[in-house]
């Protein structure tokens, strides 16, 4: 019964691919008037407004799918856009600080290194945890005293400056951001001279300020922000130059102020680097310099002040 059944199947296909050879022949060797184009122009014209009324109903279905595949596209697109700009900034930024690093060398042809990173050393670390509250803008990190950590060393990323180690454990260390109410860091304009102090906005939990500009000093939106290689307080480390730290989003007409918007996305951090300054070091002598100094002036300070206290009792 099987067999008779697939003799069967295999005689209507047989029958079936000859009936197709006779009619493609007779179709290619009639003439357009034939009989045969005569039904295929008949079915067509059946068939034409079926397929006219699927297209109609389709045509929203393709056109939400069109839609979601253009917004995964776009999105994409996008994300690759905001990567080449941040590429391009930083590029921009070491550019215009290059250009006036040159230019206050001189005669010399060349920008003195011995500030630049190779005086660090990077260590990289991980957030493990962030900060419970806006206002205290801190954030957790994997490495500590253990892998040569300290308090006050700068913490960077691939965007620019996130802060400073706050304090620091053999085995993490707490971070504070810029934007804490308490950080300062000595800052300039790229490409130019003028330096001053960046500092959280007052009111702003987002925002950064730059501050002690020299009154004659003209801030435009679009400029970007840079540490200036100084220390901005006593008993901090001393910060590279250099480092972008954001971009001018507003100044007031003949003020010293500027709004600042921080580079880095301080909600969505994950990698970073904090920069410890080897023992002999440009940075690490010249920061021991710096708080020398700063303990001498305000030791000197003090004792003016008893000074006077002691004439005023006598």
């Amino acid at each position: 019964m099987y067999k008779k059944t697939v003799r069967r199947r295999r005689a209507a296909l047989a029958a079936l691919v000859a009936l197709s050879l006779l009619l493609l022949t007779v179709y290619f060797g009639e003439r357009s008037g034939g009989p045969l184009h005569s039904l295929q122009r008949g079915f067509l014209t059946v068939i034409a407004p079926v397929e006219s009324g699927a297209n109609t109903v389709l045509s929203p279905f393709r056109s939400a799918f069109k839609s979601i595949g253009n917004a995964f596209s776009s999105g994409a697109k996008r994300a690759q856009l905001e990567r080449e700009n941040a590429q391009l900034r930083a590029r921009l930024i070491a550019y215009q600080d290059e250009a006036q690093a040159l230019r206050e060398a001189g005669a010399i042809g060349r920008a003195d290194a011995k500030y630049s990173l190779a005086g660090y050393h990077p260590v990289s670390a991980q957030v493990i945890a962030d900060s419970p509250t806006i206002w205290y803008e801190t954030v957790v990190i994997d490495q500590g005293t253990s892998a040569g950590v300290a308090d006050n060393d700068p913490v960077v990323n691939g965007e620019g400056l996130v802060g400073k180690v706050a304090l620091a454990y053999p085995d993490g260390a707490l971070v504070m951001l810029i934007t804490d109410h308490e950080m300062a860091v000595s800052a300039k304009l790229a490409g130019r001279s003028e330096h001053g102090i960046i500092k959280p906005k007052v009111g702003t939990p987002e925002g950064l300020q730059l501050e002690y500009l020299p009154q004659e000093a003209v801030v435009n939106p679009g400029e970007y922000v840079v540490t200036a290689g100084s220390l901005a307080q006593p008993g901090e480390s001393l910060f590279p130059p250099g480092i972008p730290i954001g971009e001018v989003t507003a100044a007031g007409t003949g003020s010293s102020a500027a709004s600042v918007r921080p580079l880095v996305n301080l909600h969505a951090l994950g990698a970073v680097q904090v920069l410890t300054a080897v023992n002999g070091s440009p940075p690490a002598r010249l920061t021991n310099l710096m708080q020398r100094v700063a303990f001498a002036r305000g030791a000197g300070e003090a004792s003016s002040l008893n000074g006077a206290g002691g004439e005023g009792e006598g």
